[in-house]
């Protein structure tokens, strides 16, 4: 992981040095720092401007070059953050990110990226600086173990040095933004670990390491499921010869607290998703390694505030199967009880996430008692149909805590769309021979008919929302702050949503 420092802006002594810069009316504003060090190399920065007209300075636009003047750095990025009145958070990740990839390959050791205050109205300098070491981060993951030497793309820049008034501000804001970054790119690796590696046993493990956090982890085994009934997650689990599992991770930062009913985090974590039975067609099949992505960000989300002691108290609660063909698998047509005693018709075993969460949901709210739970899930490819990838679907009881998760969402680029939930629909998921079945009616409101499913396992007095990730857990191209892959979708917005709530953390 990228090494982040932070340092006086006129300390700054690397070979290769960003700058941001803004838009002021029709020119390029160079705050106090930057005119600085363009003095100090003679003009440079302001004729490589002068000389680069397609240079506007837009949030993330960079201009690099090459500079000869021995008092100063080898290499200059200069990288817009747009109107220094109107940037924000976001600007700055975006602008951070774009600096750490400019340099990546060309910069060999520490770059470094200066951060100058003057003009901006909706955030300190100190806090962009943070934000700009988050987007650094966040960017300049990679996943790439499993190159051979001769194969793997090299990035020559290990750290970034990031020069600031008030630097001691600026880490102390970074302190905790780096658990959570930390905790996004472990939920990556997780995601983009090959499925003969991360299996349901394989995901306990990854949970059991939140224990040197103070986490609580609590694993039940399949004979523990079988005595509580949950014929539904273990139905889809039959088929495969890798045992299922359901983890807990209980984080109570808030001691003091402790009767206050947590707020319940639940996982989808199927690891590999073949269909079973209903089986997918070859083309693709690979990608449903990512079919634990919901569990891969509730692991994530825990982490993150038990990382940086976060005063609430959360639970994580995960169900862990592997979703297979064999002589041993449900069928079609089959009939299974539920934890909470509600029949379900098998109509489609690829249908298998919902079945997974049924009884997980059921026994987050029976364990924990929680005041609202939180559910995320790559459930329905209809979610992606609907929204592509910049937006994740959701759906909810409670109007408050879907606020709550549009407003988290904005404020850390993980944003949600909210969908109807009516009885019309429920409709769709009512059997003639079970309480329920568990498609809906053709190709007709998919992930709509899915969340309907799940709502019949919430209990009236739980705050509830689901969240489906299908379209955002991965990503077939870059964006600003995450390479192409895995995304880590989830873990930022639930760590923000826990500050959304009201909670002192």
């Amino acid at each position: 992981m990228l090494k982040i420092s932070f340092q006086e802006p006129n300390s700054l002594r690397n070979k290769a040095l960003a700058i941001v810069v803004a838009q002021k009316a029709q020119s390029i504003a160079l705050g106090p720092q930057a005119k600085h060090v363009d003095q100090t190399l003679g003009g440079a920065l302001s004729l490589a401007i002068k000389a680069t007209p397609s240079f506007k300075a837009k949030v993330g636009q960079v201009l690099s070059f090459p500079v000869s003047e021995r008092k100063g750095p080898d290499r200059v990025v200069l990288v817009g953050i747009g109107k220094a009145e109107e940037a924000d958070a976001l600007t700055f990740e975006a602008a951070g990110a774009a600096a750490v990839m400019a340099m990546e390959k060309d910069v060999e050791g520490e770059g470094a990226l200066l951060v100058d205050g003057a003009g901006l109205k909706k955030i300190s300098g100190p806090q962009a600086a943070a934000s700009a070491a988050m987007g650094a981060v966040l960017r300049h993951y990679r996943f790439d173990k499993y190159h051979s030497k001769e194969k793997k793309e090299t990035t020559l820049i290990k750290g970034l040095v990031i020069g600031v008034e008030e630097f001691d501000t600026a880490k102390a804001l970074f302190a905790p933004e780096q658990k959570v970054a930390q905790s996004v790119c472990f939920a990556r690796d997780l995601v983009t670990e090959p499925a003969n590696v991360i299996d349901p046993a394989a995901m306990v493990q990854a949970a059991r390491k939140l224990e040197k956090l103070g986490v609580e982890v609590t694993v039940l085994g399949q004979q523990q499921m079988e005595k509580l009934g949950m014929r539904a997650l273990l139905g889809v689990a039959q088929g495969s010869d890798k045992p299922p599992y359901l983890v807990t991770m209980s984080w109570r930062g808030a001691p003091e607290a402790k009767e206050q009913k947590p707020i319940a985090f639940v996982g989808k974590g199927v690891t590999f998703d073949s269909g079973g039975i209903s089986l997918k067609p070859g083309a693709g099949m690979g990608d449903m390694k990512f079919d634990m992505g919901g569990a891969a960000a509730v692991v994530g989300a825990v982490r993150a505030l038990a990382a940086r002691k976060a005063k609430t108290n959360v639970v994580g609660v995960i169900g862990l199967v592997e979703n297979m063909p064999s002589g041993k698998a449900q069928r079609p047509g089959d009939v299974v009880k539920s934890a909470n005693g509600q029949t379900i018709e098998i109509l489609n075993t690829d249908a298998e996430g919902r079945l997974v969460l049924a009884d997980v949901l059921w026994y987050a709210q029976k364990e924990f008692k929680p005041k609202a739970i939180v559910d995320l899930a790559t459930l329905t490819g209809a979610m992606l149909v609907a929204l592509g990838h910049k937006y994740a679907g959701i759906f909810s009881n409670n109007d408050k805590l879907a606020a709550s998760l549009e407003k988290a969402g904005r404020a850390v680029d993980e944003l949600v769309w909210r969908f109807p939930l009516d009885k019309e629909y429920d409709k769709m998921i009512d059997s003639t021979i079970a309480d329920m079945k568990n498609i809906g009616e053709g190709s007709k409101a998919g992930s709509i008919t899915a969340a309907q499913f799940l709502k019949r396992f919430i209990q009236k007095d739980v705050a509830w929302v689901h969240i489906d990730i299908a379209g955002t857990a991965w990503r077939e191209k870059p964006t600003e702050t995450c390479s192409k892959g895995a995304t880590g979708f989830g873990v930022r917005l639930l760590d923000r949503l826990v500050h959304e709530m009201g909670s002192s953390s």
